[in-house]
């Protein structure tokens, strides 16, 4: 299955949840907002939300600094 992440392709094998996907790219403990084809997913339904195939998603996390 093919989706687009953060604007760059990306080949991910079906079925994998919201959830998952950020597990394997190193956000799960994150605080992060993201949002699939327009639409933001609320951080409740991450674990419930299956990614389709050609959805584009956005995950924008917060950087500390000062």
């Amino acid at each position: 299955m093919n989706i687009l992440l953060n604007g760059e392709a990306r080949a991910l094998v079906a079925p994998i949840t919201l959830l998952q996907l950020l597990a394997a790219e190193g956000l799960g403990e994150r605080r992060v907002a993201v949002e699939i084809n327009g639409e933001i997913v609320p951080r409740g339904r991450h674990g419930e939300t299956v990614l389709a195939e050609g959805d584009k998603v956005e995950i924008v996390h917060a950087l500390g600094g000062g």
